[in-house]
């Protein structure tokens, strides 16, 4: 009696040895440390876009400006200012000031605080990228978890649906389901819940749908790895049922597959994001992200680059170092094959 109770401790306080070992590792990364501090000062940033619009630039960056004026070295100048070039036609943004309290980065063709715009536009790429994450593992492990514990028919069903929006290509899949949930006449109506066009909840869905095969397959196969484990059958032959063997035996030990899975989501959904948006397809107005800034100045390319350079900028960063993070978890969780790929390297 007193074994088959040890046995739950035991295991409960080896798995929290294993993850506060994993967390030393993580941090004794200095590449990984310096990553996830990197995508918490971006965080930080977009959260703080209202304050630094209304306290420090004093802009609203969401209405347009094009009469608008501002003082640079003393001197009150136009927002919008006569082309500089031959024909003398049309009309060219100020570029930065490099002044924090004035149009930093320069305004777009509305006139507008291309800072301001970029810091509210990393409110909504990473709220999309980390809530898109979020609703893609959760549902990929919840079907993983069924397919890869019961296997048989529901195996083969989830596969093979799981089979067949892998095989569509990404972003025509993404295009396709995208233009008929915009141009629905009441967007996308889930029982009693009705989201809009404009929501941004409608591309959190959209990405977090098409890209749950991604985050199925590997986690599968890890639940099939440990759906073979001995303790697995030690706790059916003491009569665990296939929930409690479901969520306390097999999801713990598959969890650091979602965590590596998580932030490389992430990264690749905020990518998504901006492409989508780019096309006109993603982010709807009144809303902004950095997608849609890099498609608003594209006209202003080749005279004020920074209105597309500087969301374009954010969002390397911000991919990079998601990348950075997830190798940092990989080789926290899994430290014998960080020191086979090490050796691999040197030799």
């Amino acid at each position: 009696m007193e074994d088959a109770l040890a046995g739950p401790a035991q295991n409960e306080i080896a798995t929290r040895s294993g993850l506060w070992e994993a967390t030393g590792r993580f941090r004794r990364n200095p590449i990984a440390m310096a990553a996830a501090a990197v995508f918490v000062l971006l965080v930080v940033l977009s959260l703080l876009a209202p304050y630094y619009a209304h306290n420090v630039a004093r802009e609203n960056p969401f209405l347009t400006n094009v009469n608008g004026t501002t003082v640079i070295n003393g001197k009150r100048v136009s927002v919008l200012q006569p082309s500089s070039g031959p024909l003398h036609l049309g009309e060219t943004p100020i570029g930065p000031t490099w002044d924090i309290r004035n149009y930093f980065l320069g305004a777009d063709g509305y006139g507008r605080d291309v800072a301001a715009l970029v810091l509210y536009g990393g409110r909504t790429s990473l709220e999309i990228g980390l809530a898109s994450a979020g609703v893609c593992c959760g549902i990929a492990l919840i079907f993983a978890l069924i397919s890869g514990f019961y296997g048989g028919g529901i195996d083969w069903l989830f596969s093979r649906v799981s089979d067949l929006i892998w095989a569509m290509p990404v972003y025509m899949l993404a295009i396709s389901i995208g233009t008929v949930l915009i141009t629905a006449p009441h967007g996308l109506q889930l029982g009693p819940i009705n989201i809009t066009a404009d929501s941004v909840w409608l591309p959190i869905l959209l990405i977090g749908f098409i890209y749950i095969p991604y985050a199925f397959r590997p986690i599968r196969a890890a639940v099939l790895t440990v759906r073979r484990r001995e303790f697995i059958d030690a706790a059916i032959s003491q009569g665990a049922g296939d929930a409690r063997l479901i969520i306390r035996e097999v999801m713990p030990n598959v969890l650091n597959v979602v965590i590596v899975l998580f932030p490389l989501l992430v990264a690749t959904n905020i990518l998504t994001e901006s492409a989508l948006s780019f096309l006109g397809i993603g982010v709807q107005p009144p809303n902004v992200s950095w997608g849609t800034l890099i498609a608003d100045g594209q006209t202003l390319l080749y005279t004020r680059p920074w209105v597309t350079l500087a969301p374009g900028f954010m969002i390397v960063v911000a991919v990079l170092a998601l990348n950075l993070v997830g190798d940092g978890l990989r080789d926290a969780l899994d430290p014998k094959g960080n020191y086979r790929l090490r050796r691999v390297g040197q030799r």
